[in-house]
Protein backbone atom coordinates (compact mmCIF):
# COMPACT_ATOMS: atom_id res chain seq x y z
CA UNK A 1 0.00 0.00 0.00
CA UNK A 2 2.88 2.37 0.77
CA UNK A 3 4.23 1.78 -2.73
CA UNK A 4 0.83 2.73 -4.16
CA UNK A 5 0.99 6.10 -2.38
CA UNK A 6 4.50 6.63 -3.72
CA UNK A 7 3.22 5.80 -7.22
CA UNK A 8 0.59 8.52 -6.98
CA UNK A 9 3.40 11.09 -6.82
CA UNK A 10 5.15 9.61 -9.86
CA UNK A 11 2.20 10.28 -12.19
CA UNK A 12 2.26 13.97 -13.15
CA UNK A 13 -1.47 14.32 -13.81
CA UNK A 14 -2.37 12.56 -10.57
CA UNK A 15 0.20 14.59 -8.62
CA UNK A 16 -1.25 17.84 -9.99
CA UNK A 17 -4.76 16.73 -9.06
CA UNK A 18 -3.68 15.94 -5.50
CA UNK A 19 -1.88 19.28 -5.13
CA UNK A 20 -4.89 21.16 -6.49
CA UNK A 21 -7.20 19.35 -4.06
CA UNK A 22 -4.86 20.08 -1.14
CA UNK A 23 -4.73 23.79 -2.07
CA UNK A 24 -8.53 24.06 -2.10
CA UNK A 25 -8.75 22.30 1.26
CA UNK A 26 -6.28 24.79 2.77
CA UNK A 27 -8.36 27.71 1.44
CA UNK A 28 -11.55 26.24 2.93
CA UNK A 29 -9.97 25.69 6.32
CA UNK A 30 -8.48 29.19 6.23
CA UNK A 31 -11.93 30.70 5.60
CA UNK A 32 -13.28 28.67 8.53
CA UNK A 33 -10.90 30.46 10.91
CA UNK A 34 -11.55 34.12 10.02
CA UNK A 35 -14.32 35.71 12.17
CA UNK A 36 -17.23 37.46 10.46
CA UNK A 37 -17.26 41.27 10.51
CA UNK A 38 -19.13 42.77 13.45
CA UNK A 39 -18.57 39.87 15.87
CA UNK A 40 -17.08 40.40 19.30
CA UNK A 41 -14.60 37.46 19.49
CA UNK A 42 -13.96 37.80 23.24
CA UNK A 43 -17.67 37.84 24.11
CA UNK A 44 -18.39 34.91 21.77
CA UNK A 45 -15.53 32.83 23.20
CA UNK A 46 -16.74 33.47 26.75
CA UNK A 47 -20.34 32.58 25.81
CA UNK A 48 -19.31 29.34 24.07
CA UNK A 49 -17.19 28.36 27.08
CA UNK A 50 -20.19 28.86 29.39
CA UNK A 51 -22.41 26.93 26.98
CA UNK A 52 -19.95 24.04 26.86
CA UNK A 53 -19.56 24.02 30.65
CA UNK A 54 -23.33 23.84 31.15
CA UNK A 55 -23.42 20.99 28.57
CA UNK A 56 -26.35 22.58 26.72
CA UNK A 57 -26.94 22.04 23.04
CA UNK A 58 -24.64 19.02 23.19
CA UNK A 59 -26.02 17.58 20.00
CA UNK A 60 -28.62 20.01 18.74
CA UNK A 61 -28.82 22.38 15.81
CA UNK A 62 -25.68 24.38 16.57
CA UNK A 63 -23.60 21.25 17.15
CA UNK A 64 -24.93 19.72 13.92
CA UNK A 65 -24.05 22.75 11.77
CA UNK A 66 -20.78 23.27 13.65
CA UNK A 67 -19.80 19.68 12.87
CA UNK A 68 -20.17 20.17 9.11
CA UNK A 69 -18.47 23.57 9.20
CA UNK A 70 -15.41 22.21 11.00
CA UNK A 71 -15.90 24.35 14.10
CA UNK A 72 -16.44 27.55 12.11
CA UNK A 73 -19.82 28.21 13.75
CA UNK A 74 -18.28 28.15 17.22
CA UNK A 75 -16.06 31.07 16.20
CA UNK A 76 -18.72 32.53 13.89
CA UNK A 77 -16.21 32.46 11.05
CA UNK A 78 -16.76 33.24 7.36
CA UNK A 79 -17.52 29.57 6.72
CA UNK A 80 -19.99 29.24 9.59
CA UNK A 81 -22.66 27.71 7.35
CA UNK A 82 -20.10 25.56 5.56
CA UNK A 83 -21.43 23.60 2.62
CA UNK A 84 -24.65 22.52 4.40
CA UNK A 85 -26.99 24.86 2.45
CA UNK A 86 -25.85 23.22 -0.80
CA UNK A 87 -26.39 19.75 0.69
CA UNK A 88 -29.87 20.78 1.83
CA UNK A 89 -30.72 22.17 -1.60
CA UNK A 90 -29.38 19.05 -3.32
CA UNK A 91 -31.51 16.79 -1.13
CA UNK A 92 -34.63 18.86 -1.82
CA UNK A 93 -34.03 18.78 -5.58
CA UNK A 94 -33.37 15.02 -5.55
CA UNK A 95 -36.65 14.46 -3.73
CA UNK A 96 -38.52 16.71 -6.16
CA UNK A 97 -37.16 15.06 -9.33
CA UNK A 98 -39.45 11.97 -9.16
CA UNK A 99 -42.40 14.17 -8.13
CA UNK A 100 -42.21 17.00 -10.70
CA UNK A 101 -42.49 15.71 -14.29
CA UNK A 102 -40.48 18.59 -15.79
CA UNK A 103 -37.51 17.85 -13.53
CA UNK A 104 -37.74 14.13 -14.28
CA UNK A 105 -37.75 14.96 -18.00
CA UNK A 106 -34.63 17.11 -17.56
CA UNK A 107 -32.85 14.28 -15.78
CA UNK A 108 -33.50 11.97 -18.75
CA UNK A 109 -32.05 14.48 -21.23
CA UNK A 110 -28.50 13.52 -20.30
CA UNK A 111 -25.73 16.00 -19.61
CA UNK A 112 -27.74 19.06 -20.71
CA UNK A 113 -30.60 18.22 -18.36
CA UNK A 114 -28.27 17.53 -15.45
CA UNK A 115 -26.58 20.91 -15.96
CA UNK A 116 -29.97 22.65 -15.74
CA UNK A 117 -30.85 20.73 -12.59
CA UNK A 118 -27.46 21.73 -11.12
CA UNK A 119 -28.26 25.35 -11.92
CA UNK A 120 -31.62 25.08 -10.15
CA UNK A 121 -29.79 23.55 -7.17
CA UNK A 122 -27.47 26.58 -7.02
CA UNK A 123 -30.44 28.97 -7.04
CA UNK A 124 -32.06 27.01 -4.22
CA UNK A 125 -28.73 27.01 -2.35
CA UNK A 126 -28.71 30.80 -2.52
CA UNK A 127 -32.19 30.93 -0.98
CA UNK A 128 -31.27 28.45 1.77
CA UNK A 129 -28.14 30.49 2.54
CA UNK A 130 -30.18 33.65 3.01
CA UNK A 131 -32.66 31.92 5.32
CA UNK A 132 -30.02 30.15 7.41
CA UNK A 133 -27.81 33.25 7.48
CA UNK A 134 -30.72 35.29 8.80
CA UNK A 135 -31.47 32.68 11.48
CA UNK A 136 -27.84 32.57 12.62
CA UNK A 137 -27.59 36.37 12.66
CA UNK A 138 -30.71 36.75 14.81
CA UNK A 139 -29.42 33.99 17.09
CA UNK A 140 -26.20 35.97 17.59
CA UNK A 141 -28.24 39.06 18.49
CA UNK A 142 -30.54 37.20 20.90
CA UNK A 143 -29.58 33.54 21.65
CA UNK A 144 -32.67 33.10 23.86
CA UNK A 145 -34.81 32.93 20.72
CA UNK A 146 -33.50 29.43 20.05
CA UNK A 147 -33.64 28.35 23.67
CA UNK A 148 -30.05 29.18 24.64
CA UNK A 149 -29.16 31.18 27.78
CA UNK A 150 -28.68 34.92 27.49
CA UNK A 151 -25.03 36.01 27.10
CA UNK A 152 -23.37 38.21 29.70
CA UNK A 153 -22.68 40.88 27.08
CA UNK A 154 -23.64 41.42 23.40
CA UNK A 155 -21.96 39.03 20.97
CA UNK A 156 -21.86 41.62 18.18
CA UNK A 157 -20.71 45.18 17.69
CA UNK A 158 -22.57 48.06 16.05
CA UNK A 159 -26.10 48.39 14.69
CA UNK A 160 -28.38 45.28 14.64
CA UNK A 161 -29.79 45.83 11.13
CA UNK A 162 -26.37 46.41 9.60
CA UNK A 163 -25.01 43.34 11.43
CA UNK A 164 -27.82 41.13 10.10
CA UNK A 165 -27.43 42.33 6.50
CA UNK A 166 -23.63 42.04 6.60
CA UNK A 167 -23.80 38.56 8.14
CA UNK A 168 -26.25 37.28 5.52
CA UNK A 169 -24.10 38.69 2.70
CA UNK A 170 -20.81 37.32 4.06
CA UNK A 171 -22.11 33.83 4.95
CA UNK A 172 -24.00 33.47 1.66
CA UNK A 173 -21.00 34.55 -0.39
CA UNK A 174 -18.67 32.16 1.46
CA UNK A 175 -21.01 29.19 1.01
CA UNK A 176 -21.42 29.87 -2.71
CA UNK A 177 -17.62 30.11 -3.06
CA UNK A 178 -17.27 26.81 -1.18
CA UNK A 179 -19.77 25.24 -3.56
CA UNK A 180 -17.80 26.45 -6.58
CA UNK A 181 -14.54 25.22 -5.05
CA UNK A 182 -16.14 21.82 -4.45
CA UNK A 183 -17.13 21.62 -8.12
CA UNK A 184 -13.57 22.53 -9.09
CA UNK A 185 -12.22 19.66 -6.98
CA UNK A 186 -14.63 17.24 -8.66
CA UNK A 187 -13.56 18.44 -12.11
CA UNK A 188 -9.82 19.07 -11.65
CA UNK A 189 -8.93 17.27 -8.43
CA UNK A 190 -9.54 13.92 -6.76
CA UNK A 191 -12.83 12.79 -5.22
CA UNK A 192 -16.24 14.39 -4.90
CA UNK A 193 -15.45 17.99 -4.01
CA UNK A 194 -18.47 18.84 -1.85
CA UNK A 195 -18.25 15.57 0.10
CA UNK A 196 -14.51 16.03 0.51
CA UNK A 197 -14.95 19.53 1.98
CA UNK A 198 -17.47 18.18 4.51
CA UNK A 199 -15.14 15.31 5.40
CA UNK A 200 -12.16 17.61 5.93
CA UNK A 201 -14.28 19.83 8.19
CA UNK A 202 -15.33 16.79 10.23
CA UNK A 203 -11.80 15.37 10.41
CA UNK A 204 -10.51 18.77 11.58
CA UNK A 205 -12.33 18.10 14.88
CA UNK A 206 -10.61 14.72 15.33
CA UNK A 207 -7.29 15.95 16.87
CA UNK A 208 -9.19 17.95 19.49
CA UNK A 209 -11.31 14.88 20.30
CA UNK A 210 -8.20 12.71 20.67
CA UNK A 211 -6.60 15.29 22.98
CA UNK A 212 -9.79 15.40 25.05
CA UNK A 213 -9.79 11.59 25.34
CA UNK A 214 -6.15 11.55 26.50
CA UNK A 215 -6.84 14.35 29.00
CA UNK A 216 -9.79 12.41 30.42
CA UNK A 217 -7.64 9.28 30.82
CA UNK A 218 -4.87 11.34 32.45
CA UNK A 219 -7.27 13.10 34.81
CA UNK A 220 -9.15 9.87 35.53
CA UNK A 221 -12.60 11.36 34.92
CA UNK A 222 -14.86 12.84 32.25
CA UNK A 223 -15.83 16.54 32.29
CA UNK A 224 -19.08 15.53 34.03
CA UNK A 225 -17.19 13.81 36.86
CA UNK A 226 -17.59 10.15 35.81
CA UNK A 227 -14.52 7.96 36.31
CA UNK A 228 -12.44 7.29 33.20
CA UNK A 229 -9.12 5.42 33.12
CA UNK A 230 -6.57 4.07 30.64
CA UNK A 231 -8.35 0.69 30.37
CA UNK A 232 -11.57 2.43 29.31
CA UNK A 233 -9.54 4.44 26.80
CA UNK A 234 -8.20 1.22 25.25
CA UNK A 235 -11.71 -0.26 25.18
CA UNK A 236 -12.96 2.83 23.37
CA UNK A 237 -10.20 2.47 20.77
CA UNK A 238 -11.19 -1.17 20.22
CA UNK A 239 -14.84 -0.13 19.93
CA UNK A 240 -13.86 2.55 17.42
CA UNK A 241 -12.09 -0.04 15.23
CA UNK A 242 -15.08 -2.41 15.41
CA UNK A 243 -17.60 0.34 14.61
CA UNK A 244 -15.46 1.59 11.72
CA UNK A 245 -15.24 -1.95 10.29
CA UNK A 246 -19.02 -2.31 10.63
CA UNK A 247 -19.50 1.04 8.88
CA UNK A 248 -17.30 -0.12 5.98
CA UNK A 249 -19.37 -3.31 5.69
CA UNK A 250 -22.56 -1.23 5.67
CA UNK A 251 -21.19 1.15 3.02
CA UNK A 252 -19.81 -1.59 0.77
CA UNK A 253 -22.42 -4.31 1.32
CA UNK A 254 -24.81 -5.28 -1.47
CA UNK A 255 -26.89 -8.19 -2.71
CA UNK A 256 -26.18 -9.62 -6.14
CA UNK A 257 -29.20 -10.18 -8.36
CA UNK A 258 -28.18 -12.45 -11.28
CA UNK A 259 -28.87 -11.04 -14.76
CA UNK A 260 -28.74 -13.06 -17.97
CA UNK A 261 -28.03 -11.09 -21.16
CA UNK A 262 -29.03 -12.53 -24.53
CA UNK A 263 -25.91 -13.23 -26.55
CA UNK A 264 -25.64 -11.30 -29.79
CA UNK A 265 -22.91 -10.30 -32.23
CA UNK A 266 -22.08 -6.61 -32.66
CA UNK A 267 -19.51 -6.31 -35.47
CA UNK A 268 -16.82 -8.82 -34.62
CA UNK A 269 -17.54 -8.90 -30.90
CA UNK A 270 -19.91 -11.15 -28.97
CA UNK A 271 -21.92 -9.36 -26.27
CA UNK A 272 -24.15 -10.76 -23.56
CA UNK A 273 -23.76 -13.50 -20.99
CA UNK A 274 -24.16 -13.60 -17.22
CA UNK A 275 -23.76 -10.57 -14.97
CA UNK A 276 -25.43 -9.24 -11.84
CA UNK A 277 -27.24 -6.18 -10.49
CA UNK A 278 -25.97 -4.93 -7.09
CA UNK A 279 -28.68 -3.92 -4.62
CA UNK A 280 -26.93 -1.80 -1.97
CA UNK A 281 -27.62 -2.59 1.66
CA UNK A 282 -27.38 1.10 2.58
CA UNK A 283 -28.98 2.54 -0.55
CA UNK A 284 -29.88 5.84 1.16
CA UNK A 285 -26.35 6.29 2.57
CA UNK A 286 -26.35 9.03 5.25
CA UNK A 287 -29.56 10.77 4.09
CA UNK A 288 -31.96 9.19 6.67
CA UNK A 289 -29.73 10.37 9.53
CA UNK A 290 -29.60 13.91 8.12
CA UNK A 291 -33.37 13.99 7.55
CA UNK A 292 -34.16 12.63 11.02
CA UNK A 293 -31.76 15.04 12.72
CA UNK A 294 -33.11 18.03 10.79
CA UNK A 295 -36.73 17.24 11.67
CA UNK A 296 -36.02 16.64 15.37
CA UNK A 297 -34.35 20.04 15.66
CA UNK A 298 -37.80 21.65 15.53
CA UNK A 299 -39.48 20.00 18.55
CA UNK A 300 -36.26 20.18 20.56
CA UNK A 301 -35.98 23.95 20.24
CA UNK A 302 -39.73 24.55 20.42
CA UNK A 303 -40.04 22.70 23.72
CA UNK A 304 -36.86 24.32 25.05
CA UNK A 305 -38.20 27.77 24.15
CA UNK A 306 -41.55 27.07 25.84
CA UNK A 307 -39.82 25.61 28.92
CA UNK A 308 -37.65 28.74 29.33
CA UNK A 309 -40.68 31.03 29.53
CA UNK A 310 -41.41 32.49 33.00
CA UNK A 311 -44.91 30.93 33.09
CA UNK A 312 -43.82 27.57 31.63
CA UNK A 313 -45.84 24.58 32.82
CA UNK A 314 -44.34 21.29 33.96
CA UNK A 315 -45.51 19.67 30.69
CA UNK A 316 -43.21 21.84 28.56
CA UNK A 317 -40.32 21.29 30.95
CA UNK A 318 -40.83 17.51 30.78
CA UNK A 319 -41.06 17.52 26.98
CA UNK A 320 -37.92 19.68 26.75
CA UNK A 321 -36.00 17.18 28.89
CA UNK A 322 -37.37 14.19 26.96
CA UNK A 323 -36.45 15.65 23.57
CA UNK A 324 -32.94 16.72 24.51
CA UNK A 325 -30.21 15.01 22.54
CA UNK A 326 -29.79 12.35 25.22
CA UNK A 327 -33.50 12.10 26.08
CA UNK A 328 -35.51 8.90 25.68
CA UNK A 329 -38.17 10.59 23.53
CA UNK A 330 -35.54 12.02 21.19
CA UNK A 331 -33.78 8.69 20.73
CA UNK A 332 -37.02 6.77 20.09
CA UNK A 333 -38.26 9.36 17.58
CA UNK A 334 -34.79 9.44 15.99
CA UNK A 335 -34.77 5.66 15.51
CA UNK A 336 -38.28 5.60 14.02
CA UNK A 337 -37.52 8.45 11.62
CA UNK A 338 -34.29 6.80 10.42
CA UNK A 339 -36.19 3.60 9.62
CA UNK A 340 -38.99 5.53 7.91
CA UNK A 341 -36.67 7.72 5.82
CA UNK A 342 -34.57 4.73 4.75
CA UNK A 343 -37.62 3.21 3.07
CA UNK A 344 -38.84 6.63 1.88
CA UNK A 345 -35.54 7.35 0.10
CA UNK A 346 -35.54 3.94 -1.58
CA UNK A 347 -39.17 4.40 -2.67
CA UNK A 348 -38.27 7.75 -4.27
CA UNK A 349 -34.94 6.83 -5.87
CA UNK A 350 -35.29 3.11 -6.71
CA UNK A 351 -37.81 2.47 -9.50
CA UNK A 352 -38.21 -1.31 -10.06
CA UNK A 353 -40.73 -0.82 -12.90
CA UNK A 354 -38.33 1.35 -14.89
CA UNK A 355 -35.45 -1.07 -14.23
CA UNK A 356 -37.59 -4.02 -15.37
CA UNK A 357 -38.55 -2.15 -18.56
CA UNK A 358 -34.90 -1.31 -19.28
CA UNK A 359 -33.90 -4.95 -18.80
CA UNK A 360 -36.67 -6.05 -21.15
CA UNK A 361 -35.60 -3.55 -23.83
CA UNK A 362 -31.98 -4.72 -23.61
CA UNK A 363 -32.98 -8.37 -23.88
CA UNK A 364 -31.90 -9.13 -20.30
CA UNK A 365 -33.78 -11.08 -17.65
CA UNK A 366 -33.47 -12.54 -14.18
CA UNK A 367 -33.19 -16.35 -14.38
CA UNK A 368 -36.45 -17.96 -13.28
CA UNK A 369 -38.38 -14.66 -13.34
CA UNK A 370 -40.59 -13.59 -16.25
CA UNK A 371 -39.79 -10.19 -17.85
CA UNK A 372 -42.03 -7.19 -17.16
CA UNK A 373 -44.16 -6.88 -14.03
CA UNK A 374 -42.92 -10.13 -12.36
CA UNK A 375 -39.35 -8.80 -12.61
CA UNK A 376 -40.44 -5.47 -11.09
CA UNK A 377 -42.19 -7.29 -8.22
CA UNK A 378 -39.13 -9.45 -7.61
CA UNK A 379 -36.79 -6.44 -7.52
CA UNK A 380 -39.19 -4.54 -5.24
CA UNK A 381 -39.36 -7.45 -2.77
CA UNK A 382 -35.60 -8.01 -2.85
CA UNK A 383 -34.85 -4.31 -2.33
CA UNK A 384 -37.36 -4.09 0.54
CA UNK A 385 -35.68 -6.98 2.36
CA UNK A 386 -32.19 -5.59 1.79
CA UNK A 387 -33.31 -2.12 2.92
CA UNK A 388 -34.88 -3.54 6.09
CA UNK A 389 -31.56 -5.01 7.22
CA UNK A 390 -29.60 -1.94 6.18
CA UNK A 391 -32.05 0.43 7.92
CA UNK A 392 -31.78 -1.43 11.23
CA UNK A 393 -27.98 -1.46 10.94
CA UNK A 394 -28.00 2.27 10.13
CA UNK A 395 -30.30 2.98 13.08
CA UNK A 396 -27.98 1.18 15.52
CA UNK A 397 -24.97 2.99 14.08
CA UNK A 398 -26.71 6.37 14.45
CA UNK A 399 -27.84 5.73 18.04
CA UNK A 400 -24.49 4.41 19.29
CA UNK A 401 -22.85 7.89 19.77
CA UNK A 402 -25.94 9.01 21.70
CA UNK A 403 -25.65 5.89 23.86
CA UNK A 404 -22.02 6.74 24.68
CA UNK A 405 -22.98 10.37 25.33
CA UNK A 406 -25.93 9.64 27.63
CA UNK A 407 -24.88 6.41 29.38
CA UNK A 408 -21.12 6.87 29.79
CA UNK A 409 -20.94 10.70 29.79
CA UNK A 410 -18.49 10.67 26.87
CA UNK A 411 -18.36 14.28 25.51
CA UNK A 412 -20.40 14.78 22.35
CA UNK A 413 -17.35 15.93 20.36
CA UNK A 414 -15.69 12.57 21.11
CA UNK A 415 -18.80 10.39 20.84
CA UNK A 416 -19.70 11.68 17.37
CA UNK A 417 -16.74 9.81 15.86
CA UNK A 418 -18.10 6.45 17.04
CA UNK A 419 -20.93 6.31 14.51
CA UNK A 420 -23.69 8.39 13.03
CA UNK A 421 -23.26 11.04 10.38
CA UNK A 422 -19.57 11.74 11.01
CA UNK A 423 -18.29 8.20 10.63
CA UNK A 424 -20.55 7.34 7.69
CA UNK A 425 -19.46 10.39 5.72
CA UNK A 426 -15.77 9.90 6.52
CA UNK A 427 -15.80 6.21 5.58
CA UNK A 428 -17.83 6.77 2.41
CA UNK A 429 -15.70 9.67 1.15
CA UNK A 430 -12.39 7.99 1.99
CA UNK A 431 -13.42 4.79 0.18
CA UNK A 432 -14.65 6.82 -2.81
CA UNK A 433 -11.43 8.87 -3.00
CA UNK A 434 -9.16 5.83 -2.65
CA UNK A 435 -11.22 4.07 -5.34
CA UNK A 436 -10.61 6.99 -7.73
CA UNK A 437 -6.90 6.99 -6.91
CA UNK A 438 -6.71 3.27 -7.61
CA UNK A 439 -8.51 3.74 -10.94
CA UNK A 440 -5.96 6.37 -12.00
CA UNK A 441 -3.08 4.08 -11.00
CA UNK A 442 -4.39 0.97 -12.75
CA UNK A 443 -5.09 2.95 -15.93
CA UNK A 444 -1.39 3.84 -16.00
CA UNK A 445 -0.35 0.22 -15.32
CA UNK A 446 0.64 0.82 -11.71
CA UNK A 447 -0.28 -1.51 -8.86
CA UNK A 448 -3.31 -0.33 -6.87
CA UNK A 449 -3.82 -0.16 -3.12
CA UNK A 450 -5.08 -3.74 -2.90
CA UNK A 451 -3.30 -6.73 -4.42
CA UNK A 452 -6.47 -8.83 -4.40
CA UNK A 453 -9.99 -7.54 -4.91
CA UNK A 454 -10.80 -3.88 -5.40
CA UNK A 455 -12.50 -1.00 -3.70
CA UNK A 456 -15.91 0.09 -4.84
CA UNK A 457 -17.04 3.68 -4.91
CA UNK A 458 -20.32 4.67 -3.25
CA UNK A 459 -22.06 4.29 -6.59
CA UNK A 460 -21.09 0.63 -6.55
CA UNK A 461 -18.51 0.85 -9.35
Amino acid sequence: MLQAFINTLKVKDLRNRLMFTALIIVLVRFASSIPCPGVDPAALESFMAELSASNKDGGGLMAFIDLFSGGALTHFALGALGIMPYITASIIVQLLVPVIPSLEKLQREGETGRQKISQYTRYLTLLVCVVQGMMVAFAMINPTKIGLPAPGRPLFLGNEQIFVLMTILVLTTTTMVFTWLGEQITERGIGNGVSLIITINIVSRLPQSVIELVQMAWAGETPSGTSFNAVQLLLLLVVFCVVTAATILLSQGYRRVPIQMIRKTVGKQMTGGSTYMPLKVNFANVMPIIFAGAILMLPEYLFRYMANRPDASSIWIGLAQTFQQDGAGYMIAYAILILAFSFFWVANQFNPIQIADNLKKEGAFIPGISPGQPTADYLDTAMTRVTAGGAVFLMVLALFPMFLYSSFNIPFMVAQFFGGTSLLIMVGVVLDTVSQLESHLTMRHYEGFLKSGRLRSRSGN
